[in-house]
């Protein structure tokens, strides 16, 4: 007998749903159908647990650091229904937290039927808050925003606690908090006075407003490894695939006999996708190429191109920088209409700069496969992205749900029209930095080149903070006012005043900070950085504090923490060498991407590697970006000519995941002499006004400025 067609749907992950099988089949005359899946929820391992992802920056660490634990996981949407988790038989479910309100009119979807289902549930942030509502509780935005390292109370009672010391350093991105506990739950946890946890043991549910998946919460893997062992019930037998052999797979199941294309940067991402195809593939089926963009590092293209050729990697090197100056884009805005950019040499949007960028590389990388006469449509995009990137871009890939922080050069919206016409491979874009690095060493890459500080993509152009006139909302002088009278000065408003002395009431319950903090003076730099605070993006003030003689770097550390805590407007927080400023700071030097501007930073930026390699601190500090910007704090907005200089910002990163981190601690992690080294050859420096020192975690305030 002959079957007629089959419908049927394949699942996640990726796949096309809704596909279309005939074939034939004779057995006893009888019509024998078969229903065929590639993702069979109906035979789930019963040791696998399930993540709904509700948009959160983080939302890949969760599922990572469960796996981690050798527990086997499934990433999925929030509205997932729950019709098919009940089938699924998972073990536990993890919420994730997200960027919405749970009350907003665009909040995704869930069916509240998944909390009655009788598996465990442990909800993170946004996942907190939605349990609370869910059950009769409710939540509310406070005036007191929570972004950064807090010590909470935790309730070692809790099955999720059990065993850990009752105060916990954790990591808070929220301004909506609980204003009323749901019946039947009890408070596990607190920061201050607000809910930070909460459990109800009867139904194996449990919740936290911190996010245990990061590296900042220092015992949140602890917490993790509570819920899935002891709640759960998992073993931990799960293995991961040999990952090396799993990428050379995907290449050679994806390319088949086709080209691969592979844009190669020199750092450890794009090297480790290169080394990958050449495993993978014949050596001319691969084609490596390094663009230089106009936005390298000094003499970073000669570098580049003996490190690949050490690894025996056939390297095409393009001087493209004429184009990439004078490039122009297509940007379609949220209502679908679209617009093209300046030149990019005149734009000052950050996100326009990306766009560019990103769109322009895979134009110059074809007009060398015209030059070289290979047919587009016979070539696979290699690209060393990584997950962080696609995460940080919002791409589904990563998340369906989460915000932008900002576009990636290599997950721009035509790198997502390749990818959807199946021309792009992306064999790493499961993977965070450490993960990679950890696969380089095992393929044979040389340290040089796997512990080489982290360069992006756009290069030095979203180091440059490009601007023509200064950003300055109705809201500036209220918020350098209310930074003023933190720091303990005379305020006029005694709005401001007061609500600055009943925070610090609570931030320094003992007086301390406020007793050593009003030695240092606040500068509110009327530019904007790019920050991420409650898993969504933020453009924001910079602060700058200043003080005569020499700084207590605790003290400023304890300042860059809580000052984005109450100063919304505030996403980043430096310390600023020099005389105290004494006047506002109203006026900039107007910045585009121009040689001059480009050059000193270029020697700027060679100062601080080069003082990071000799010192040993290349592998141990993570990430270094040295930052351009318009600013020269001795200048008056009364003076009848613009300044010609500008500031150079030192922003030092320790993390192991870089999708959270901390400043290096003067003095701790960065050597003092080292850093007054710096300082005293970057000042000299044509054109340098200040150097500044980025205090700032992440969150509130992103790895880059841009």
């Amino acid at each position: 007998a002959t079957a007629s067609s089959i419908i049927f749907d394949v699942g996640s992950n990726g796949a096309a749903r809704n596909k279309t099988v005939t074939f034939t089949s004779t057995f006893n005359s009888a019509i024998v159908v078969v229903l065929v899946t590639t993702h069979n929820f109906w035979d789930m391992d019963p040791q696998t647990v399930l993540v709904l992802d509700a948009g959160a920056q983080y939302g890949k660490l969760i599922d990572r650091a469960v796996r981690e634990l050798k527990v086997k996981t499934e990433l999925l949407p929030l509205d997932t229904p729950a019709s098919m988790i009940r089938e699924a038989n998972y073990a536990g479910i993890i919420i994730s937290g997200g960027p919405s309100s749970v009350y907003a009119a665009d909040a995704p979807h869930f069916d509240s039927k998944i909390l009655h289902l009788g598996i465990p549930v442990f909800g993170i942030c946004y996942g907190m808050q939605l349990i609370n509502k869910e059950f009769g509780g409710a939540v509310h935005r406070k005036t007191e925003r929570e972004d950064g390292q807090y010590d909470v109370w935790v309730d070692t009672s809790s099955s999720i606690f059990s065993g850990l010391e009752g105060n916990q350093p954790v990591l808070l991105t929220h301004g909506d908090s609980i204003d009323h506990v749901a019946p039947e739950f009890r408070v596990i946890a607190r920061s201050g006075e607000i809910v930070a946890g909460i459990d109800c043991e009867e139904k194996r549910i449990y919740a936290v407003q911190f996010h245990p998946e990061v590296q900042l919460t220092t015992n949140g893997k602890n917490m993790l490894q509570r819920f899935v062992y002891n709640v759960c019930g998992c073993e931990g037998t799960y293995t991961i695939e040999d990952r090396e052999a799993k990428a050379i797979q995907e290449i050679r199941s994806i390319v088949g006999d086709k080209q691969v294309l592979v844009m190669v940067s020199g750092g450890v991402d794009s090297a480790v996708c290169a080394v990958l195809l050449g495993k993978a593939l014949a050596p001319n089926r691969v084609i490596a190429l390094h663009i230089d963009n106009g936005f390298m590092r000094l003499d970073e293209s000669k570098q580049v191109k003996i490190s690949l050729e050490r690894l025996g990697l056939k390297l095409h090197v393009i001087d493209a920088s004429e184009q990439f100056y004078n490039a122009t884009t297509s940007i379609t805005r949220k209502d679908g209409s679209t617009y093209t950019t300046s030149s990019l040499k005149e734009v000052t949007e950050p996100e326009e700069k990306r766009k560019i960028i990103g769109d322009t590389f895979i134009k110059v990388a074809e007009r060398v496969m015209a030059d070289l006469k290979i047919n587009p449509d016979g070539v696979y995009l290699a690209q060393g992205t990584l997950r962080p990137d696609l995460i940080e871009s919002a791409s589904h890939l990563a998340s369906s749900s989460a915000d932008a922080i900002k576009t990636h050069h290599n997950d721009t919206a035509l790198v997502r029209e390749l990818r959807k016409a199946g021309r792009v491979i992306e064999p790493l874009k499961d993977y965070h930095k450490d993960e990679v690095r950890q696969l380089g060493l095992e393929l044979g890459l040389a340290e040089d080149i796997v512990h080489r500080q982290p360069f992006p993509g756009p290069g030095l152009a979203i180091r440059v903070l490009c601007s023509e006139k200064p950003y300055m909302c109705s809201d500036f002088t209220e918020t350098h006012l209310h930074v003023m009278a933190l720091l303990g000065k005379a305020c006029d408003s005694e709005d401001i005043a007061s609500r600055a002395q009943n925070f610090m009431s609570v931030a320094d319950p003992y007086g301390s900070l406020r007793a050593s903090c009003s030695a240092y003076s606040a500068s509110l730099f009327p530019v904007q950085s790019v920050g991420v605070q409650g898993d969504g993006r933020t453009y924001s003030y910079v602060l700058a504090l200043s003080c005569l003689g020499t700084p207590d770097w605790p003290t400023l550390m304890k300042l860059a923490k809580i000052i984005p805590r109450t100063c919304h407007r505030i996403n980043r927080v430096v310390y600023m060498w020099g005389n105290p400023v004494n006047h506002p700071i109203t006026s900039i030097t107007p910045t585009l991407l121009t040689p001059p501007a480009l050059d000193v930073l270029r020697e700027a930026d060679a100062i601080v590697n080069k003082g990071l390699k000799d010192n040993g601190l290349v592998t141990k500090i993570a990430q270094v970006p040295v930052v351009l910007i318009p600013v020269d704090p001795d200048t008056n907005a009364s003076n009848s000519l613009p300044s010609i200089k500008r500031s150079v910002v030192i922003r030092t990163f320790l993390t192991m995941d870089f999708m959270t981190g901390v400043p290096a601690v003067p003095g701790k992690e960065m050597p003092l002499v080292l850093l007054d080294e710096m300082v005293q050859k970057i000042s000299a420096l044509n054109g340098i006004a200040r150097v500044l020192y980025d205090l700032t975690a992440k969150p509130p305030g992103t790895t880059e400025w841009e």
